[in-house]
């Protein structure tokens, strides 16, 4: 069950590995409070990826346990684990993983198509207006009618951050969102990611391998420090 005012992550003797190869992830602990702004860096083969997996719901923990805002994420099955994250975890991809024949309202407002809980959590208020509200806040309102297909880069990235924040999801997770920015947008790009996420209260965890960026953070994380299992070698990077 989730209980009033957890931490956003809590992790505790954390263990995976894929089939029978060696460990990817042996974390004794990670706790992130709720609102905080995180970075977490680390090495190709830190295990990284597997550790969105796993706060994501998409893979579940071997050993220990994965909380995410109070729930037990391996208590869940997995449509449960679905539906939890669509309705609680918003998800800015490297990629940005837009829907090519949507427009850029449509590509917004989806969660809140998907989730009922995260269009609840509107007030009230239609998606149309809250991507709206969300694309002021992102410099991007002139271009809700615009086929994602016809951004730029950066477009498309601020497209992918309001998707992931319409419907005040508490906890957003940012993988590697600003690799293809040059250093400029980057620090732009992050400065309005904070100011939306603070407006919704929302806990951020985001994933570079640009050290550049972690000064405009409350906190560093090292996955190469906190992950046993690839500090002894047993990644394969």
């Amino acid at each position: 069950m989730m209980t009033a005012n957890p931490f956003a992550v809590d992790i505790k003797d954390l263990t995976y590995a894929y089939k029978n190869g060696p460990k990817v992830l042996d974390i004794a602990a990670i706790q992130i409070a709720a609102s905080e702004h995180v970075f977490l860096h680390g090495p190709s083969g830190s295990g990284k990826t597997t550790l969105l997996g796993l706060l994501a719901g998409i893979l579940v923990p071997q050993g220990g346990s994965v909380r995410v805002l109070g729930q037990d994420l391996a208590t869940l099955r997995s449509a449960q684990r679905d539906r939890f994250r669509s309705s609680h975890l918003g998800y800015i991809f490297q990629i940005f993983n837009l829907i090519p024949y949507l427009n850029v309202l449509e590509n917004i407002t989806l969660p809140c198509h998907l989730s009922p809980e995260r269009k609840m959590r509107l007030g009230g208020v239609t998606p149309d207006v809250a991507a709206l509200d969300l694309c002021r806040q992102l410099n991007i309102a002139n271009l809700l009618d615009r086929p994602v297909t016809e951004l730029s880069v950066g477009q498309q990235q601020r497209v992918a951050a309001a998707r992931a924040l319409i419907g005040a999801p508490e906890f957003i997770i940012a993988d590697e969102p600003t690799s293809a920015l040059d250093s400029n947008r980057r620090q732009e790009f992050i400065e309005l990611l904070f100011a939306a996420a603070d407006q919704a209260k929302a806990t951020i965890l985001f994933v570079s391998h640009d050290h550049s960026l972690a000064p405009l953070f409350t906190r560093n994380l090292s996955l190469l420090d906190l992950n046993r299992a690839s500090r002894s070698g047993e990644v394969d990077a």
